[in-house]
């Protein structure tokens, strides 16, 4: 069964991301989705004719993770924005990041600051359930680096092509107009399932 590109139009108009941005981005994840499948249908082929063992199926096989994450990826970050976001509820997520944290504010300090870093990648808040535990982490590839077990709940694309057709080097610009389209129902979401589990 193939994976399938998801819509986010729903963004366009978005506060702070231009529409040229956006399309770019939706075609850059369209890419993930297209290559998830066609490296999926090589793997298939692979091993329905007894070429598992080879070289090319080994290096096929750590592409998938690449091409995957990038897809997925993506579908959180979309998915965990809207048009003027949504404040952040009195509630479990809230609640949990002034206990890990000290206040929501150190939270977004350190959020905003791992963004800001030097670097490519990604900034993922997650949840660590077998730990109980909240904590934003940097992801420089798509398939690396990711804690064991834990659940991305916000994720923020911070690698050139998620602002620089619009931002230029002003990186943190891009990162306050991030901030201000968070979708928070969609993360606590995340969060209560995650917690649920």
């Amino acid at each position: 069964m193939a994976y399938e590109v998801k819509k986010f139009d729903q963004l366009i108009g978005i506060e702070g991301l231009s529409d040229e941005l956006l399309m770019n981005h939706f075609t850059l994840y369209e890419g993930y989705v297209n290559n998830s499948n066609k490296v999926a249908g090589l793997l298939f082929e692979m091993l329905s004719s007894d070429r598992a063992g080879t070289p090319e199926y080994a290096e096929l096989k750590r592409r998938f993770g690449w091409e995957f994450n990038g897809m997925r990826l993506h579908e959180l970050y979309f998915g965990n924005m809207s048009k003027g976001g949504a404040v952040l509820e009195e509630g479990s997520l809230k609640e949990k990041m002034t206990a890990e944290f000290g206040s929501y504010e150190n939270w977004m300090k350190d959020f905003k600051s791992t963004g800001a870093m030097r670097g490519i990648g990604w900034v993922v808040l997650y949840y660590d359930s077998i730990g109980d535990r909240l904590f934003n982490s940097w992801i420089s590839e798509h398939d690396g680096g990711h804690p064991a077990g834990c659940t991305p709940l916000l994720i923020m694309d911070v690698f050139e092509h998620a602002f620089m057709i619009q931002y230029g080097l002003k990186k943190a610009d891009y990162i306050e107009a991030f901030m201000k389209n968070i979708d928070w129902k969609t993360v606590s979401g995340r969060f209560d399932v995650s917690r649920a589990k």
